[in-house]
């Protein structure tokens, strides 16, 4: 008996994931969708990272590059992100007796605009941001390389979640 449930675990699986519907990474993409333009996402922040704009863009591509089966093309895909980053922000977050912070936190904010081009109902424009926290005692120069690529993973996720993870 515990042979015919296994076979008919892997029927289940080979057939549920080839017809295009259900992916094992989570994602929602209709046969149809075969394309995705991901546009340069330019920082507007008023304090700006230099490296943020192509380390942002190009962790969005890659997150599709291995979660989908889509080919990238410039422009005109069958989804379109383009956006732009809007916040890279430095503040304390936890304050000692003597008034002296113990905890920063950077965040940064994202405004991202979604275009699907074969079911226009799932479109967005949608503010995105993520944080993590420093030692207060350190600069941000100690920890900014490993801050932004935790903060834009969790952004990429999240975007990427909203658009085709139906989240």
């Amino acid at each position: 008996m515990n042979k015919l449930k296994y076979l008919i675990l892997v029927l289940f699986i080979t057939v549920s994931g080839s017809c295009g519907i259900y992916s094992f990474n989570q994602s929602y993409l209709s046969p149809d969708v075969k394309t995705v333009s991901i546009a340069y996402f330019p920082n507007m922040a008023l304090l700006v990272n230099p490296a943020l704009s192509n380390t942002f863009t190009e962790a969005l591509k890659d997150m599709f590059t291995r979660q989908t089966r889509l080919t990238q093309v410039e422009s005109d895909g069958h989804l379109q992100f383009s956006g732009e980053i809007t916040g890279y922000d430095i503040a304390p977050t936890a304050i000692t007796g003597d008034e002296v912070a113990s905890l920063n936190r950077l965040t940064i904010r994202v405004k991202v605009k979604y275009v699907n081009q074969i079911d226009e109902t799932q479109n967005f424009e949608k503010d995105f941001s993520a944080y993590s926290d420093f030692p207060g005692e350190a600069s941000i120069e100690q920890y900014q390389s490993q801050l932004v690529e935790e903060i834009t993973k969790t952004l990429v996720e999240n975007i990427f979640n909203a658009s085709v993870g139906n989240w």
